[in-house]
């Protein structure tokens, strides 16, 4: 069994068949390890979902922001569509509840302490070891299980921004998503900034990319994220970061995780969007 990586798709379905062709993925034996973003942006995020469903066992996936966008819009009561969404397929497919039923269950962090890989879309606040970050996944998805529309309806803000062990409720679960879907810089304390979307040029202290920072403690897994499409292809610090902007005009990126220097493997995007930074 090979285990591929591959970076935000963002409903760019076309350049995902084509990247999983090039690496030569197996269906009945390989793993896809996706770090979230399956959709929104793009056109074809109805065909996203249906194709990495129906992967099944063969694939692993985290949720990104843009899922939690749909899943917002779908389950709860607040949230409001956005003039960039490309999500109406969704909404207007036969099997629409099957879809969102699947993609409501889906964690937030995927450890596998086997091969000591912690999948994540965005980040982790230097002070979460990774049993710290699964935990609170957990608690988060057993709060989508139990009432996701009373979670979605609270789950927007950028309040609290600093990490507390003796966060709860709300304010825990909001902390706890916004790390791990939005986050790219912090403090060495664990006080996040979630506005900043550029590259490094825009990046000054006391802030630095979450996983710079020498005290993180998640420095004994290697962490897998997306999310950061300025930044690009990251193979540094303990981390792989592959969100390469592919639905930006840049590539849809896949890695192997289970051989040593591995050359990531890309496919080149139309470009549906134009950055605006």
């Amino acid at each position: 069994m090979t285990r591929y990586a591959i970076g935000d798709i963002q409903g760019c379905h076309d350049e995902l068949r084509a990247l999983v062709t090039r690496v030569g993925f197996k269906p009945d034996r390989d793993q896809l390890w996706f770090t979230g973003d399956l959709v929104n942006r793009g056109p074809k995020s109805l065909e996203t979902l249906r194709y990495v469903r129906s992967l099944e066992h063969n694939a692993i996936v985290v949720l990104g922001n843009h899922d939690l966008h749909l899943l917002a819009l779908a389950f709860g009561s607040r949230r409001k569509h956005k003039s960039s969404d490309t999500l109406d397929d969704i909404f207007a497919a036969p099997d629409r509840d099957a879809l969102l039923e699947w993609l409501l269950a889906l964690p937030l962090v995927h450890f596998d302490a086997g091969y000591g890989d912690l999948l994540v879309h965005a980040g982790l606040i230097p002070q979460w070891s990774a049993g710290d970050a699964v935990g609170l996944a957990r608690e988060v998805e057993s709060a989508l299980a139990t009432n996701a529309r009373a979670l979605f309806d609270d789950m927007y803000g950028d309040q609290p921004d600093k990490w507390s062990d003796a966060l709860f409720g709300v304010d825990r679960m909001r902390f706890a998503i916004n790390a791990c879907t939005r986050l790219r810089i912090c403090t060495r304390e664990g006080r996040m900034d979630l506005k900043m979307k550029g590259g490094l040029s825009h990046v000054r202290p006391p802030w630095r990319p979450w996983f710079e920072h020498e005290g993180r403690l998640t420095r004994d897994v290697r962490v897998i994220f997306g999310h950061w499409s300025a930044l690009g292809l990251v193979r540094s610090h303990g981390v792989v970061g592959l969100d390469t902007g592919c639905v930006w005009g840049g590539t849809l990126t896949a890695l192997d995780l289970d051989t040593p220097d591995a050359e990531p493997v890309s496919t080149p995007c139309g470009g549906y969007l134009v950055p605006d930074e």
